[in-house]
């Protein structure tokens, strides 16, 4: 290790660190920095509106993440975001190549976060899980005076259990690294109560040091736009999945959904469009050929928010195939509040916080059962007033109950309570942000019919190859 890396490692613990630290605290807004480990910030949209909030409230916001790309610079502007990244790890399999990915990119943010404070300062450290093990850093710069945010994103104990069906000695690995981060953090965000109800009863933290803020859409940004008909490969619907493809996320059983609507019902009326990535990735992409399914299918690996976008738009039907177990029927899945911003039917699995959220905007399908799914997914194709109500009634309970800004508002009152902030008045609002009033959002019954009644089966004439197949 040579000289000037010995000295960047001892200068958090300096004199000269702490008196370059306060000279840049004092000359700006207080300063969060935000760490994240399993996405890219161009990529992950709860961190990334979490960032604007706090922008719009005047605060200054540092990100250190994985690069999204390897050419990507060390630092670089991303939404006003000072992002600090660097290079990801090659795709792991086994614990120790995990435990190696941990360890490399612990200490990875571990030096950028002294990088952080010696340029531009920060006043709260958020790290968000997974992994559980950002709770040392917290600890290290807890001792120097700063607050430690514990985002939770995931059950990592939960997840553990659905990826590999056990429990074991890493599962109680997971639960102790899980309750020293709770046991450390000055504020635990959980992103629903169900999350929020593990935090106070296994973790034993105080119900007011923590605060809920789901990773709801932004109603004013994620809006349904124009069709394209290619999406559909020739045929007169596409139905869309769209997250993470691991062992536990659902994906084998939508594929075997797929076989069956194709070759036990005999149709060939619907594309199916998978974004995303995963462990399973090249597992689930294999099986489509097993299945003889592969012309219905479209795997596009990762997608930024406009290719998202460009997909939701034109999709007839949303799928949340997510199998039914502990972190499952916990969690909040981000897909299904996406098709429901953008105005898409859904057909998901009965879980407790998807059935919460969703309401009337979906069709569930109990045990996740790929012959059920294949028949709903075929009755909300068949109907097109269903669907349209279906639209519909997603929309509007995205803008009146799951709007991004209301949960960003008690996201920024935590932060403000947490280091005494007062806000400027003379911010402007921002309707990703939440600061200051709430926008005015466009009325799904008037803005939004257009859009809605595409979903409802009104479309087709902009498809000139309907009906092909």
């Amino acid at each position: 290790m040579n000289a000037q890396r010995r000295r960047t490692w001892a200068l958090p613990w300096s004199r000269a660190d702490s008196r370059t630290e306060q000279r840049a605290s004092a000359a700006t807004s207080p300063r969060v920095l935000v760490v994240v480990q399993n996405l890219p910030l161009r990529f992950d949209r709860r961190v990334r509106m979490e960032c604007q909030a706090l922008l719009g409230a005047g605060y200054g916001v540092t990100v250190i993440c994985p690069k999204a790309m390897p050419d990507e610079p060390d630092q670089h502007q991303l939404d006003g975001v000072t992002v600090r990244s660097y290079p990801a790890p090659p795709a792991t399999s086994g614990l120790l190549s995990y435990v190696l990915e941990f360890v490399v990119c612990w200490l990875r943010t571990a030096r950028l976060s002294v990088r952080t404070a010696r340029a531009e300062g920060f006043d709260v450290l958020q790290a968000c899980n997974p992994p559980d093990t950002y709770w040392l850093l917290g600890l290290v710069w807890k001792l120097r005076g700063k607050k430690f945010v514990f985002d939770q994103h995931d059950l990592c104990p939960e997840v553990y259990e659905a990826k590999f069906g056990k429990r074991g000695a890493l599962h109680r690995v997971l639960l102790l690294l899980e309750r020293a981060t709770y046991r450390v953090a000055d504020r635990v965000i959980s992103p629903n109560p169900s999350y929020q109800e593990i935090a106070v009863e296994r973790g034993g933290v105080p119900v007011e040091r923590t605060t809920v803020v789901m990773s709801t859409p932004d109603p004013a940004l994620m809006v349904r736009r124009d069709v394209d008909p290619s999406l559909r490969a020739g045929r007169r619907r596409l139905v869309c999945y769209v997250g993470i493809m691991g062992p536990q996320d659902g994906v084998d059983g939508l594929l075997e959904a797929i076989h069956l609507y194709v070759h036990a019902m005999g149709r060939d009326d619907a594309h199916f469009a998978l974004l995303g990535y995963g462990d399973s990735l090249d597992e689930l992409k294999a099986r489509s050929k097993r299945l003889r399914i592969e012309d219905y299918v479209t795997f596009t690996g990762r997608v930024d928010h406009d290719e998202l976008n460009h997909w939701l738009s034109t999709a007839d039907v949303g799928v949340t195939p997510d199998p039914p177990c502990e972190f499952n029927d916990r969690s909040t899945m981000n897909k299904t509040l996406e098709y429901m911003a953008h105005g898409v039917p859904v057909v998901a699995s009965d879980l407790k916080e998807t059935r919460r959220c969703a309401g009337p905007a979906a069709e569930y399908v109990p045990d996740a059962d790929p012959a059920v799914m294949a028949k709903t997914i075929a009755a909300v194709l068949d109907d097109p007033a269903r669907r349209r109500e279906m639209a519909m009634a997603g929309r509007i309970r995205i803008e009146r109950h799951l709007a991004w800004p209301d949960q960003a508002r008690a996201y920024l009152a935590m932060y403000n309570h947490l280091v005494g902030h007062q806000p400027p008045a003379m911010l402007p609002a921002m309707s990703v942000s939440g600061a200051g009033p709430r926008p005015r959002l466009p009325k799904a019954g008037r803005t939004h019919e257009r859009a809605l009644h595409t979903v409802g089966g009104t479309s087709e004439n902009s498809n000139p190859g309907r009906g092909a197949r």
